[in-house]
């Protein structure tokens, strides 16, 4: 796992060791275990490395035979011992024992094709020195992230974009000031900034599953190499027996591949089905003892999830510890903030931050369960969704009368509270599929979004560019939408930033390729059967798992951030409030005042909301202010 950057200067300027050094630096808590740089004329590579395969050898840059290709690389490629085989047949020459140089290989042989060929995580960067164009590429899914910016006379990407900020041509201007203010309504609907755009004027977000071409002349060109296969619809007559012994089979098999380490590696235990499946197939397939590790909360109970990590981890027998974490949101919030580089609205990052922290003292690498969710149609949201479907008789005044009478009953802050999730089904069901959809899991709604930024149009943004029309069912529709926004702008990026903020490098068997397409043949009906999500693969859970873990209701990795901005206010107050943020002139001061009071005084749960602009705010300070 590295942090990896990079800059040409089109105007034939050398690129300086200090540029790149200074760029290199900001990145070091991704790679501690040292560094890396490669220059020619007006090209420059640099990256830093955290050492988890080949620890003795490996150091990149990493080059071809005759060093005409030179790569640098973030992730891992968990096939790459069949590749250097493969290669070794065709006559390669190797320099080292790790998977990295198997790209520049397979360049070699494929061009841009090579990316096909990559069974992994990562994010690359390889310069073609005999025709002096450079590629950039992401894995499939978007698991490591890469950020560039461009203009006429310079050419920089990063692996964060903290580190393209220190190239002095690099403009540190927010998208959300000016009269446009369809950013600002963007990031207060999803909670971050849509890919491929960033916070930033000018800095741009790689999509996942592409490459983008920087020609010596300066043109760029991305093009993706891959795409989600569409998810097959329902087949009334479909058995789950028929699926169940190859979806096993294949997952074990992702599992393995991401054992490979020379490194003390562990998992992520929330308990839940996902990460407790990961664990219990890493059980099967390691004799050494598993270390597992979770964090609980203080504050409220119906957040607390330590219990059933426990008692999966003595089912399984492995080396578990627990981490039990105080009230703090508002200490986190600096950090949180520095590490995203953007401002960031889901408040799951602050256990993810903890617990990478935590498990790191330990290992160096760690399993999760990311990505079950979005391959078995695993969130409430999608079952809900699907009931929505199902009442469309129901008028939609009636709906809309039902979600204004819950308003005025108060909210309580806990996860299952009964008003609040009434109030939200209401209210969505009364809406299109696709509308609703994106009602329940926007954080300000349309009504919220008006009042706070009444520049902002009320009716955007959507899930729309999200969508697929080949997509027949219009559930599944919806889980591909969500694969194409959520997974990779929200999950993937808070896994990122928080376990490599810890120098951890976390794993997502989940998240292979292969096996999302196989997941995606299997009939929708044995993803959500009736109201249980996740059917197929808590069938293929049975035996490995106590059924009470498998039949567990979902819950989600969150903290009660709700309760804890309760207990005081007065810091928001200072920060949302202040002087500096008025002057800004972004929001409407006092919908800000009223969803405060609205919070403290208990008539609703505003956590969500608060945290989005927290972070927004937070983000003006550190990042443009300065």
């Amino acid at each position: 796992m590295c942090g990896i950057c990079g800059v040409i200067h089109f105007d034939g300027k050398p690129v300086s060791r200090a540029l790149l050094t200074g760029m290199n630096e900001r990145l070091a808590h991704r790679g501690p275990d040292g560094a890396g740089y490669f220059s020619d004329g007006n090209i420059g590579l640099a990256m830093r490395r955290l050492k988890i395969i080949d620890i003795a050898g490996s150091d990149q840059p990493l080059s071809s035979e005759d060093g005409s290709v030179v790569l640098i690389f973030n992730g891992e490629i968990y096939n790459y011992r069949a590749l250097r085989r493969q290669l070794m047949g065709r006559g390669h020459r190797f320099k080292t024992d790790g998977d990295g140089e198997t790209i520049a290989h397979l360049y070699e042989d494929h061009g841009p094709d090579a990316l096909k060929h990559l069974r992994g995580m990562f994010a690359l960067a390889l310069w073609d020195g005999r025709r002096r164009r450079l590629l950039l590429a992401r894995d499939r899914f978007g698991q490591k992230p890469l950020y560039y910016y461009a203009n006429n006379k310079v050419f920089a990407f990063a692996s964060e974009i903290k580190a393209l900020l220190a190239h002095p041509a690099i403009p540190r201007v927010s998208r959300f000031e000016g009269d446009d203010r369809r950013a600002l309504a963007a990031y207060l609907s999803f909670g971050y900034v849509p890919a491929p755009q960033t916070a930033f004027a000018g800095i741009h977000m790689l999509q996942p599953a592409s490459a983008l071409h920087v020609e010596p002349s300066g043109a760029t060109r991305e093009q993706r190499y891959w795409d989600l296969p569409p998810l097959a619809p329902p087949e009334p007559a479909a058995k789950a027996a028929t699926y169940v012994g190859d979806l096993r089979e294949q997952l074990a098999e992702a599992v393995k591949l991401r054992l490979i380490s020379d490194v003390p590696l562990g998992a992520f235990l929330s308990g839940g089905l996902d990460s407790s499946l990961i664990v219990a197939l890493m059980r099967r397939g390691s004799n050494s003892a598993i270390k597992t590790f979770s964090i609980g909360f203080a504050g409220d109970e119906t957040f607390d999830e330590s219990l059933y990590a426990e008692k999966v981890a003595r089912h399984l027998e492995t080396e578990h510890s627990t981490f039990r974490v105080e009230p703090e949101a508002l200490s986190l919030l600096s950090d949180l903030v520095r590490h995203h580089d953007q401002p960031f609205a889901d408040s799951s990052a602050i256990p993810t931050y903890l617990v990478s922290k935590l498990t790191r003292e330990q290992v160096t690498v760690a399993l999760t369960g990311d990505g079950g969710d979005e391959l078995f149609a695993g969130y409430e949201r999608f079952y809900a969704v699907d009931l929505m479907r199902k009442l469309q008789f129901m008028p939609g005044p009636f709906l809309r009368g039902a979600a204004e009478l819950l308003r005025r009953l108060p909210e309580g802050t806990g996860y299952y509270d009964p008003i609040k999730r009434a109030r939200r089904f209401a209210r969505a069901a009364s809406q299109g599929l696709a509308d609703a959809y994106f009602d329940l899991v926007r954080i300000f709604d349309a009504t919220l979004l008006a009042d706070i930024c009444p520049k902002a149009d009320p009716t955007q943004p959507t899930m729309n560019a999200y969508m697929n029309p080949g997509q027949t069912q219009p559930v599944a529709e919806l889980v591909q939408a969500n694969m194409r926004s959520y997974l990779p702008d929200d999950l993937l990026i808070k896994a990122d930033r928080c376990s490599m903020a810890a120098s951890l490098e976390t794993r997502a068997p989940f998240l292979d390729h292969e096996l999302a397409e196989s997941a995606a043949i299997i009939p929708f009906n044995l993803k959500l059967k009736g109201s249980r999500s996740k059917h197929i693969l808590k069938e293929a859970a049975q035996g490995l798992l106590p059924p009470e873990i498998i039949d567990r209701k979902k819950h989600g990795f969150g903290v009660p951030l709700g309760a804890w901005l309760r207990r005081d206010m007065a810091p928001m107050r200072e920060l949302l409030l202040s002087r500096r943020a008025r002057e800004r002139g972004l929001l409407e001061i006092s919908a800000v005042e009223r969803l405060i009071a609205e919070h403290e005084a208990g008539a609703r749960d505003h956590n969500r909301q608060l945290w989005a602009l927290l972070t927004l705010e937070e983000w003006h300070r550190q990042f443009v202010d300065g």
